[in-house]
């Protein structure tokens, strides 16, 4: 062996000793085991999320790519149908990302200028926008800091404050896959005349436990008039990008089909326009002078259409989802429960580890129905921590900066002090790495290098 060979060698085995002594050290500090050896990751990146891309899901993909269609064709239904099923929502229309799903839902609600609709601080800005879009004012109410979720005495304060009746809605969110209480909501909702969108964009396969003991599904359309959900790579459906709506109103959903697609229907049973405008013909004694082939027409009660036609019946947008992209997310589907077995799995690892932690302020812990698309702790020097992770590739993530404070919405008057539980959670939280395909080995150094940051 080279002398230079040997030297190289040497010094790993130095490095490893010191490091193997270091973790013996925690060991004996924490008096519990502790998986922090990094050996084979210790060049790879941790991030905070990741999608999980199989041969299968690419077989699906170029399956749907090798089809007669890229977009509109019939693999959309085939995953609406599915995605209905697996949640137990009557309707499900699929969109081109979860904000699109939002503003839709918004539209189709009939949102305006002068409507209010309240929502959580701590979310994702798109859960607010929606609102604003349509011109309506968004109204925040703080969060419950146990649930980390929209707090519903807060919300039944500012609804009791408005004498004039401007709120019209209530967008809850599943904040980090924990299902909030629908069932409280709809009662408050009904006193109020209101409607509700749920955000359930980190909470597939989630739910929450109602008054009689059955579980409520995210997205079931039990309680909400509408809900959203995301395939952002990071959450537990993929499809590059992507949304979903689901529904029990069938009034919602014709509505939300047509604002898809530029607000055009080739529902002749809706149809405005008469049949002579839409064949091109003239009109003599009540009959059209002119027809098309049987083959071109379409029947609709005792009038006839033409194939070709269509209506653009009010004003809508292209938010419309690829076939391949449905192709993808049919097939991630079918792992969906595995991966939220494994997410429930990880969350119980980091509640055990991080139990009794006088550094540990608040954690997202082990919740019945969470979906776990994220895992939060609250700690002191929360900056700390976080410039220390990723000095060790470990890509943590801050969720959320409080929406209020966001400098478009300060522009409406929003300002620090007005949702203090929101503000002192902001100060303390961090997301750890939270994946179906995070490994024993790579949770094990995430745990090992929180507790020697605070050691």
């Amino acid at each position: 062996m080279l002398k230079k060979d040997q030297e190289m060698k040497n010094d790993t085995q130095n490095k490893n000793s010191i490091m193997n002594s270091q973790n013996e050290n925690n060991r004996k500090n924490d008096n519990e085991p502790v998986t922090g050896a990094r050996s084979t990751v210790d060049t790879k990146i941790i991030p905070y999320g990741r999608q999980n891309i199989t041969d299968e899901d690419i077989s699906a993909v170029v399956e749907a790519l090798k089809s007669d269609y890229l977009t509109q064709g019939p693999r959309i239904k085939q995953f609406e149908d599915e995605f209905a099923n697996y949640v137990g929502s009557k309707y499900a229309v699929a969109v081109s990302n979860g904000t699109a799903a939002l503003h839709l839902n918004a539209l189709a609600l009939g949102v305006k200028l002068g409507d209010k609709v309240i929502t959580s601080p701590i979310t994702f800005a798109a859960s607010a926008n929606c609102v604003r879009y349509c011109g309506g004012e968004v109204v925040f109410a703080d969060i419950d800091p146990e649930t980390y979720l929209l707090d519903i005495n807060n919300v039944r304060a500012l609804l009791e404050k408005d004498i004039n009746k401007e709120i019209k809605g209530i967008i809850p969110v599943d904040f980090a896959g924990r299902a909030i209480d629908l069932e409280a909501f709809r009662e408050l909702a009904n006193e109020y005349d209101l409607w509700i969108i749920q955000d359930s964009c980190h909470s597939p396969g989630g739910f929450f436990i109602d008054r009689n003991g059955d579980q409520q599904h995210c997205g079931n359309g039990n309680f909400a008039d509408l809900s959203i959900f995301s395939f952002h790579p990071v959450k537990h459906i993929a499809c590059g990008e992507g949304g979903m709506i689901t529904t029990n109103n069938e009034a919602l959903y014709e509505k939300l089909l047509m604002l898809r697609t530029h607000g055009i229907t080739k529902n002749t049973e809706t149809y405005k326009n008469s049949i002579e405008f839409a064949v091109g013909a003239t009109v003599n004694s009540g009959k059209v002078d002119v027809m098309s082939s049987e083959e071109d027409v379409m029947s609709s009660g005792d009038e006839t259409y033409p194939a070709w036609y269509m209506e653009m019946q009010t004003l809508g947008y292209n938010y419309r989802l690829t076939d391949f992209q449905a192709a993808l997310g049919s097939s991630q589907l079918l792992r969906a429960d595995e991966g939220l077995q494994r997410r429930r799995i990880i969350a119980q690892n980091y509640n055990t580890a991080f139990q009794n932690k006088s550094y540990i302020k608040g954690q997202s812990g082990v919740v019945e129905g969470h979906a776990y698309h994220l895992y939060v702790i609250e700690v002191e020097n929360r900056l700390g921590l976080y410039n220390y992770l990723r000095e060790h590739k470990i890509f943590a993530q801050i969720h959320y900066i409080p929406c209020h404070l966001m400098p478009y919405y300060r522009e409406f008057g929003w300002k620090e002090g007005d949702m203090p539980n929101a503000e002192a959670y902001y100060e303390k939280c961090i997301s750890l790495p939270m994946f179906p395909t995070l490994t024993e080995e790579e949770q094990g150094f995430v745990i090992s290098s929180v507790k020697e940051f605070y050691a």
